[in-house]
């Protein structure tokens, strides 16, 4: 009996290790390279496979003048919006993709970091590396993680709020302050 238990233990161990979540195959983890299954080579005409058990919304503007890219948005089964993506070239299936704006807080970093997170949690996680004012937001950029985001300035001290000119740096921000907007960004 206890031969045949020393064989059967080490099965079992073998078993259960490779049963543990592979961070490369887990689609909802934020790299600087990819997100879940969409990478930075992945083209607009393989989403349709990627997400074929989740909805798909193609918003064609049909007006290049304006400047507005034409997003993709994806929702889950039960309507809830994912992810939105901008594609390089609009109207081209073979285009690759520029940026996405992570909308549910399920897609994390390794660190954590989700649309959810606050100024402490990033900062403590993430080196930041820089701090733009603008009219409504602050948007901060990490570069190692080709992630940015954007702090509502209602979040920030009512004397930083108004003047998009101040130079904003990290000891101005409430620790608390929520990211408004999640961003993975691929531009060349």
């Amino acid at each position: 009996m206890k031969k045949i238990l020393l064989f059967i233990l080490p099965y079992f161990f073998i078993i259960s290790c490779t049963n543990e979540k592979d961070p490369e195959k887990d689609p909802f983890l934020i790299t600087a390279n990819s997100i879940g299954q969409v990478s930075d080579t992945t083209m607009i005409k393989d989403l349709v496979e990627i997400f074929k058990n989740d909805s798909i919304r193609d918003e064609i503007s049909g007006d290049s003048f304006t400047g507005k890219a034409d997003e993709i948005t994806i929702f889950d089964k039960s309507g809830n919006e994912l992810l939105e993506i901008t594609p390089k070239e609009d109207l081209e299936p073979t285009s690759k993709i520029v940026e996405i704006r992570i909308i549910d807080p399920k897609y994390k970093t390794s660190k954590g970091i989700n649309s959810g997170s606050t100024f402490k949690e990033v900062k403590d996680n993430y080196k930041i590396s820089s701090i733009r004012n603008s009219l409504r937001n602050l948007i901060v950029t990490i570069n190692s993680a080709n992630l940015y985001f954007t702090i509502d300035k209602n979040e920030l001290p009512s004397e930083l709020r108004y003047d998009h000119t101040l130079k904003i740096d990290e000891a101005q921000i409430p620790e608390n302050a929520k990211i408004n907007n999640l961003y993975l960004e691929w531009r060349d």
